[in-house]
């Protein structure tokens, strides 16, 4: 009998290999990853140097344990270079390797900005161990942290960064922090918390190029200011891996277009995780991924199931100034609202996102107020 294939070892993977095999304990199943395979919790990645912890530290189960433990052939350190849909083969470095059902937890990479200068190779993403052990390694001898992006990302690691003792500098084009996730005078609220752990905001400028200097790097700046940094850190986000289902003629857009039964245009072959679209949606949080891998095990296992999405907010890790947001298409109709505002007791702000029938779709909850976020999204979800 042929396996199910599960390419790639990250959330999306081991979370559905876990939830088919509450299902199903003898369905043989096969796990490709390009690394290790090694399990760790990828958002940790953002929040692990204040915590004094290394690449090895992150790890949770090693791939082996998890093999064991769910039952599941590895096949570790493995590129996958096509899929051959109509024989149901993947062309591997390991050889040819057949499938009866293919599903692609391929991920996401960061995104490369158009940047000029002879330094541009030297500029950091962290989006894996690897990323991250390279990253912690170079912080050995940087004192200063230029960020480009003052998204989720950029703030995550702008304030892990300045919790380890480093000096950051956060530059991003817009006006405020976390501007694609929540209205100006919510994330206005990061600006002071963060700044008193060192941190400085350089917003309505980007990073034109990046070059070697004396010490370090010098950035310079669309309003032609120049910035010294001994480090470089990109956080403007991430774009799905697309290319291997492009290359087999699956039907992509911004991610592999799937349908709520995470079915691709080809039925044997399903796309979960940052890789995916879902019925026309990308979906890059944990709560998405391990609902939508939920999901998908049943259908594997022979259910008419589709993923159902319940309000999901986002919990960003800034300990200095909690954040929780359940965020709204940017072409959303309707308003923001004020509900509540901070006083000498409680700090914070608390919004609704009310669409044109007055109904709460979307919320965004800083200093003491995130801690209601799940009585925020029954409301969502009572709608």
């Amino acid at each position: 009998m042929k396996p199910i294939i599960v390419l790639g070892s990250g959330l999306a993977g081991y979370t559905l290999v876990r939830e088919l095999r509450k299902l199903d304990r003898d369905v043989p199943i096969t796990l490709i990853s390009r690394d290790s395979g090694d399990y760790y919790s990828k958002p940790m990645l953002s929040n692990a140097l204040a915590q004094h912890k290394t690449a090895e530290s992150l790890v949770i189960t090693a791939a082996a344990e998890m093999a064991k433990q769910l039952d599941f052939t590895l096949l570790q350190h493995v590129e996958v270079s096509g899929i051959h849909r109509e024989r149901k083969e993947l062309q591997t470095s390991a050889g040819l390797v057949e499938y009866s059902r293919l599903v692609l937890a391929l991920g996401a990479d960061p995104i490369r900005l158009p940047l000029r200068g002879d330094a541009v190779d030297a500029v950091m993403s962290v989006n894996d161990l690897s990323d991250y052990a390279k990253f912690r390694n170079l912080l050995q001898s940087a004192k200063h942290i230029a960020i480009i992006g003052g998204g989720l990302i950029g703030c995550e690691f702008a304030n892990d960064l300045a919790g380890a003792g480093c000096a950051v500098t956060v530059i991003d084009p817009t006006a405020y922090p976390l501007s694609g996730l929540m209205p100006e005078q919510a994330g206005k609220q990061l600006l002071a918390p963060l700044a008193k752990l060192g941190i400085t905001w350089r917003f309505g400028a980007a990073v034109q190029a990046v070059d070697h200097a004396a010490t370090g790097y010098a950035l310079t700046l669309t309003d032609g200011t120049i910035l010294a940094a001994d480090l470089v850190l990109s956080a403007v986000g991430l774009r799905p891996r697309i290319g291997l289902a492009r290359n087999a003629g699956l039907t992509i857009n911004r991610g592999i277009v799937v349908n709520t039964q995470l079915r691709s245009s080809d039925p044997d072959i399903y796309a979960l995780g940052d890789c995916a679209e879902i019925d026309g949606r990308v979906l890059p949080y944990v709560l998405p991924i391990m609902h939508a891998a939920r999901a998908l095990a049943r259908v594997l296992t022979g259910e008419d199931a589709r993923v159902e999405f319940p309000a999901m907010p986002v919990v960003v890790k800034t300990p200095a100034y909690p954040v929780a947001v359940l965020p709204v298409a940017r072409d959303a109709l309707g308003e923001w609202k004020l509900l509540a505002n901070g006083n000498e007791i409680k700090s914070g702000m608390k919004l609704g996102f009310f669409d044109t029938q007055d109904q709460l779709r979307g919320f965004a909850l800083t200093g003491d107020y995130a801690v209601e976020r799940s009585a925020m999204s029954k409301q969502v979800g009572a709608q």
